[in-house]
């Protein structure tokens, strides 16, 4: 599907060369770290965002720092763009590559190099996917706190390109609050390290500004994460509401109180019915919305704080208070909310948003967001983390319609353009990608634009990593 959303024109030179550059590649790595036959292109033409497809020149699965730089110093005397993929879970499309362009998979980079729980910090290759890490020092009693639903096997190296969240970050925040330094390799092959063990390291925050920045500054190969403690106890509890308008009054008033549960998380209706044939965990079908609050500390601090969430949702009229009573229920409870975008796609194709609003705005954006997809006569499922106010409706539509899949981009943009007029933003975990890239404009001044442009060209002067990407096409002659 060519959907709506333009590519840059492939460069004519390049394809022409492609056998060329194909057998040059093939002297830089061992020949089972080359894809190049059409055949085997094929998982590589797409990314979680469906939507879009466009098969790459060729791919790369380099296994060591070194011969990451190699690639990157022959594309870019070469002028060929590259795409640097993990594990292909974007839901922005920033890992979709282009006809003339090499993608660098870092799956085969998937070694834990150091554990240091004195420190309390991991050091890990890209590839390793996230949910390695705490598995990996579980049994000394640590975790690594972001937690994405596609943890099982989104990579740490696309964590960073997209500043990932999750359920737990209301507590524990994201990507950016759990990382410590990395290792990268700039566009012409440099390899530089920002960043280490330590909580603060001297100069510019390079280090933040790598993370989130969608591979559009270089490629991370290791990251430097930091371990917590695992808590002396957790309990998520289940409140199902007669509406989500109910559900989303409740959720600002229980961050109004001061409290601070470890997360929040909301469904709308059509999402509970999804998810609970999917993972038959109990939810109620009567409700409107339910929401999932997890707590955490010891028996008496749970105690305390949830008294006081149940006391507020009363005032919302919630209808169902289910405490878990076993680690097997909490992790059923669990399953069928980290299941909904996989539950959701057995039933119809999806594009899932990614907008965040003030927590003030919840209940707002919620009812527009109805309104809108109503008025494209589309079905929509919110399901998302409540706590920061990241939105994640899921907008069904048939993919090999091209009318239907048209209607819902344009239902799409009209409502991450809400939440940016509600006070928000068009990203809070998934990255801009290709999804968002034309919406920039929306939320942000030419003036700001140029600004964040000539960031990204100090970094990569030619616009050779992953291009097509976060950025309007028109405007970037100054700076590409």
């Amino acid at each position: 599907m060519t959907g709506t959303i333009a590519f840059q024109q492939p460069k004519a030179e390049i394809l022409a060369r492609r056998d060329a550059i194909i057998a040059e590649l093939r002297a830089l790595l061992p020949s089972d770290c080359i894809i190049h036959e059409r055949r085997e292109l094929v998982p590589f033409e797409t990314d979680g965002f469906l939507a879009y497809t466009r098969v790459p020149l060729a791919v790369c699965l380099p296994e060591t720092t070194r011969q990451v730089a190699d690639i990157l110093s022959y594309a870019y005397k070469n002028s060929i763009p590259v795409v640097p993929r993990g594990a292909g879970t974007s839901l922005s499309g920033g890992a979709i590559g282009q006809e003339d362009a090499i993608i660098i998979g870092l799956s085969r980079m998937n070694r834990i190099l150091d554990i240091d729980l004195p420190d309390r910090t991991a050091i890990v290759q890209a590839g390793v996917t996230n949910i390695a890490i705490s598995e990996a020092v579980k049994p000394e009693g640590f975790f690594y706190a972001p937690d994405p639903s596609s943890q099982l096997a989104c990579t740490i190296g696309g964590n960073i390109g997209m500043n990932s969240g999750g359920a737990h970050c209301l507590k524990y925040g994201v990507t950016t609050n759990n990382l410590l330094g990395v290792k990268m390799v700039l566009v012409d092959g440099t390899v530089v390290e920002l960043g280490g063990k330590a909580l603060d390291a001297p100069g510019y925050d390079l280090l933040g500004l790598a993370c989130g920045s969608e591979g559009q500054l270089g490629i991370i190969t290791e990251a430097t994460v930091r371990l917590l403690a695992v808590p002396e106890g957790a309990r998520p509890v289940l409140f199902g509401f007669p509406s989500s308008e109910k559900a989303g009054a409740c959720v600002t008033d229980i961050i109004a109180a001061g409290i601070i549960p470890v997360a929040i998380e909301f469904m709308d209706k059509p999402a509970i019915e999804i998810c609970e044939a999917f993972a038959k965990a109990g939810y109620p079908l009567d409700a409107g919305a339910l929401l999932i609050v997890e707590v955490e500390g010891s028996e008496a601090e749970m105690e305390a704080m949830l008294a006081a969430i149940v006391e507020i949702a009363k005032r919302h009229d919630v209808g169902t208070v289910r405490e878990c009573q076993s680690a097997t229920e909490a992790a059923l409870i669990w399953k069928g909310r980290k299941s909904a975008f996989g539950a959701t796609g057995r039933i119809a194709d999806y594009i899932c948003m990614d907008g965040t609003v003030p927590l003030s705005q919840l209940s707002y954006v919620l009812e527009k967001t109805s309104e809108i997809t109503d008025r494209y006569g589309l079905r929509v499922a919110n399901v998302f983390h409540a706590g920061d106010g990241n939105m994640h409706p899921l907008i069904l539509y048939n993919i090999n319609d091209p009318e239907d899949a048209a209607r819902a981009e344009a239902a799409g943009a009209e409502i991450l353009k809400l939440c940016v007029d509600a006070g928000g933003c068009l990203t809070g975990e998934h990255g801009v990608g290709i999804e968002k890239r034309d919406l920039m404009r929306h939320q942000y001044s030419e003036i700001d634009l140029k600004q964040q442009m000539a960031v990204r060209a100090a970094f990569d002067p030619d616009w050779i990593l992953n291009p097509s990407k976060v950025f309007p096409l028109e405007g970037r002659e100054d700076n590409a």
